[in-house]
């Protein structure tokens, strides 16, 4: 199942283990169940410690299997083959089981084990979500620190009756006890954050009670995360404000135009953004949203847990988001069926049809890459052609299952109260109204800029709701300094959002200097 190679690296990993692991499988006559066999027999090899058992009873999934303690008290279990993004998330389940202690901050793990009361996690994932092995091995974890806590990953692809039976349309969706927790990516921290109603109110009055920083960074992408570490090797105060790290890169499966890097997952960029800010002096205030910003002296940040932050200069590098159809059944749908990322939720609609609305680069490219799952694909355009590379198109006009549709203007999204089962589209040519039975919609139509929370401040945006800068990165309010897709930059692209951090720290470096 594993090539030499990744079985010398594991069996480096595998040396790390302090404790015995007890592996326990549920297998069935399957290829999916042989491969994962496969997979365990290689494991169980290169360590003494681990032993491989097959259950004797059939799971209620099957394949799948447990990782635990010979005294019993971890309860993680894998439906499915946890390959391609989610094999990190084996190879940590094994380490943290085994005594190899977690990366995650004293008060985190405390937080966890005083947790009272039985929490089942069930956390639906596909493979290739580059989103779901955060929350994977962050449940993961919690189930190795507290024995009240389980959590089973379940294989969206391989366990589709149970997909169909919940209405599970985009990943990772996360149970709780039987009832739907959570979707999307989430960290640690805001997991603790739902299950410890109590801690957001402790963190607030903690973040609170910060003495002022010299330079305040609102934002965790590229350029955010330059300025925090440009700020930093300045030797003065630094903070960091921030849901993740990585912003928009997060979705992104490989970046080929970074100077000096062949090519990179957008996942290990952004965990490299995290391992370079925490080896700075940076105050790290994560995961956390600001919702307001009032200018003066210091200028004060308002946050979404009620925390108020002050600093003498704030750089805002909040990024942008993607750009929504704004059509009546879509906020109803998302997560139901209106999916924003092909790549993560893409492996749920196998064998269904779908659309995708957009014409350029990113649309064109989830189209290709659905086409191998999908029974059939719709691509829907306002214009009479697509804008995307010529490369692109010849691609996808050279697939069978795909339709293009020109001058198709999406206005409604239609579903059956529980998940999308079609599109309505004006039809600009005629004009009249046509309507296209699908499982799912892919949205491929651009983003916005993250500034919707600055509409009620004196910074000023541009009629792109983008913040207005300067060439060297000042807004319209001195102190309030911009970086990154976020800003009126003619270009939006990771090493211009780079640039642009760099530059924004400077000029803020620039400013405490001079006042």
């Amino acid at each position: 199942m594993l090539d030499n190679q990744v079985k010398e690296q594991l069996r480096n990993y595998l040396a790390k283990l302090v404790n015995p692991i007890e592996i326990v499988a549920s297998i069935n006559d399957t290829e999916k169940s042989r491969e994962m066999t496969a997979l365990l027999q290689d494991i169980a090899e290169l360590s003494s410690k681990i032993t491989l058992t097959e259950q004797a009873k059939e799971d209620k999934r099957s394949p799948s299997f447990s990782v635990n303690r010979p005294d019993g008290n971890v309860h993680i279990r894998f439906a499915g083959l946890p390959m391609g993004h989610e094999f990190t998330s084996l190879v940590l389940a094994l380490l943290q089981t085994g005594g190899y202690p977690p990366k995650v901050e004293p008060d985190v793990i405390e937080q966890i084990r005083n947790l009272e009361g039985t929490y089942q996690f069930e956390t639906y994932i596909s493979l290739s979500c580059q989103n779901c092995p955060e929350v994977v091995q962050a449940l993961n974890l919690m189930a190795v620190i507290n024995p009240n806590i389980s959590h089973v990953m379940i294989d969206g692809a391989i366990f589709q009756d149970e997909v169909n039976d919940r209405h599970i349309m985009a990943v990772p969706t996360i149970y709780l006890n039987g009832k739907e927790f959570g979707q999307g990516r989430m960290n640690i921290k805001e997991i603790l954050a739902k299950v410890d109603t109590g801690s957001s109110k402790r963190e607030a009055e903690k973040i609170s009670a910060k003495a002022p920083f010299d330079v305040l960074v609102i934002g965790g992408g590229s350029a955010a995360v330059t300025s925090a570490i440009y700020a930093a090797r300045k030797g003065i105060r630094t903070g960091l404000i921030t849901e993740n790290f990585g912003g928009q890169i997060l979705n992104t499966t490989d970046i080929e135009n970074i100077i000096a890097i062949k090519k990179i997952e957008g996942t290990h960029l952004a965990a490299a953004y995290e391992d370079n800010v925490r080896n700075h002096d940076i105050d790290v205030m994560m995961p956390h949203r600001a919702t307001n910003l009032v200018p003066g002296k210091l200028i004060e940040v308002q946050l979404e847990n009620g925390a108020s932050v002050k600093s003498r200069t704030v750089i805002v590098a909040t990024g942008a988001s993607w750009r929504k159809m704004q059509v009546p059944g879509e906020e109803k749908y998302i997560g139901r069926g209106i999916a924003f990322c092909p790549h993560c939720d893409g492996p749920l609609y196998k064998n269904k049809k779908i659309a995708v609305i957009g014409g350029g680069n990113s649309a064109v490219e989830a189209a290709i890459d659905l086409a191998t799952i999908a029974e059939h694909v719709s691509v829907l355009v306002r214009g009479t052609k697509l804008t995307a590379d010529t490369v692109l198109q010849d691609k996808l006009f050279s697939l069978k299952n795909v339709t293009l549709i020109t001058q198709a203007k999406t206005v409604e999204v239609t579903g059956d109260g529980q998940k999308v089962n079609g599109l309505v589209y004006q039809d600009l040519s005629t004009p009249s109204n046509r309507t296209l039975p699908v499982a799912g919609i892919f949205v491929q139509i651009g983003q916005v800029p993250t500034t919707e929370w600055l509409k009620e401040t004196p910074v000023k945006l541009n009629e792109k709701n983008e913040i207005e800068v300067d060439v060297y990165n000042r807004t319209s309010v001195p102190g309030i300094f911009a970086a990154g897709d976020v800003t009126s930059s003619p270009y939006k692209q990771i090493v211009i959002a780079m640039g642009d951090g760099a530059k924004a720290s400077l000029s803020a470096f620039d400013y405490l200097i001079r006042h």
